[in-house]
């Protein structure tokens, strides 16, 4: 048990320590090449104006990297590669016992981190460099969508095919298989949780809540004896945390769309790893350990709705904690209220996840 404990926590410690150690030379590499946009503000999901939103965010947005995601998802590898390369170095068992690269764990979630990472990395870039003479830049929403959609279908194909998995589980109900209905449900659940990703807008905000998510989940693959997936999301904290110690106010720099698809897409992928596959569950989880993503995706709803058949507005800007921004709170305070409402939700689900 205890080495199980350390095999846990131990990526953990040591990503946060990579990631430190490389984010000034991250750092510094955006601010020489001034990655971030030349013109602050955004478009609403439906290509109106959002000046609330701009009002709020016209020093933010210009002057302050993008692309900080890099950390997250570049630590949480190299993490993995050392501790895979270490026991083919020194002898030892406790080394080999710290490797969680594992094709039946930890395979898919780390291929689908790197694909999102790359993908996110690709529309930062081009937000950047496109966004001299107009708001939005990057690459459209449709085609981040398909994009989320094409590596969640892919991983949904495995489950399906290669695991043999078509069911999910539900508190007190049990294990419900849904055939080949499992496969569009996968993506689906992706891209609801991937747009939850516009929840990065506040210093601070995205990652704390990030944090405390895949904490849950490393907290629940442990008691399912999945100790490569607790491993895993373990290393995730941890560099999430590294990033989120440049993030807090001032931002050194964003985590942006590197970041958010990354790590929205292994999110989905690790609920599903804690369902059937650790005979938990993962999914039935999932709304209330990711409660604040689906909330900011519900704000957006609920406002594209209410303009549309009401012809006003629900809140005064939309995602929701851009609307307590306009109506007074700073930014600090929406930011760690939103951690202990995470905290709170994290707790809430894993006592869920373990005992219904």
């Amino acid at each position: 048990m205890v080495l199980n404990v350390l095999k846990t926590l131990l990526p953990g410690i040591l990503s946060f320590g990579i990631g430190i150690g490389i984010a000034p030379f991250l750092t510094h590499f955006l601010y020489a090449k001034k990655m971030w946009k030349s013109r602050a503000g955004k478009k609403a999901l439906d290509g109106s104006d959002t000046p609330i939103f701009n009002k709020l965010h016209e020093t933010r947005e210009t002057g302050t990297p993008k692309m900080g995601g890099i950390i997250v998802w570049a630590t949480t590898i190299i993490t993995a590669l050392v501790l895979w390369i270490l026991p083919q170095i020194i002898s030892s068992g406790i080394f080999s016992k710290l490797d969680f690269i594992s094709r039946g764990q930890t395979w898919l979630p780390i291929l689908a981190l790197l694909l999102g990472a790359i993908v996110g990395l690709l529309d930062d870039f081009l937000e950047v460099k496109g966004s001299g003479s107009h708001i939005a830049g990057g690459l459209s929403l449709t085609k981040r969508l398909a994009a989320v959609a094409l590596v969640s279908l892919l991983a949904a194909l495995w489950f399906f095919y290669k695991l043999e998995v078509n069911s999910i589980t539900f508190p007190f109900l049990g294990e419900i298989s849904l055939g080949w209905l499992f496969i569009p449900l996968f993506v689906l659940i992706a891209l609801a949780v991937y747009s939850g990703g516009v929840i990065d807008g506040i210093d601070g905000l995205a990652g704390g809540v990030f944090a405390i998510m895949f904490g849950a989940y490393a907290f629940i693959a442990f008691f399912q004896n999945q100790f490569n997936l607790a491993a895993f999301c373990a290393a995730l904290v941890g560099s999430i945390l590294a990033f989120l110690w440049f993030n807090i106010p001032p931002a050194r720099f964003y985590l942006s769309e590197t970041g958010t698809m990354a790590l929205t897409i292994t999110l989905t992928i690790i609920a599903f790893m804690t369902d059937v596959l650790g005979e938990g569950k993962g999914i039935a989880v999932l709304p209330i350990i990711a409660a604040p993503l689906f909330i900011t995706t519900l704000s957006v709803i609920i406002q594209m709705v209410s303009k549309k058949w009401r012809g006003k507005k629900v809140f005064l800007v939309a995602p929701l904690h851009h609307h307590f921004e306009a109506i007074g709170w700073t930014p600090a305070k929406i930011t760690m209220r939103y951690w202990v409402l995470s905290v709170l939700f994290a707790m809430i689900g894993t006592i869920v996840a373990l005992i219904g």
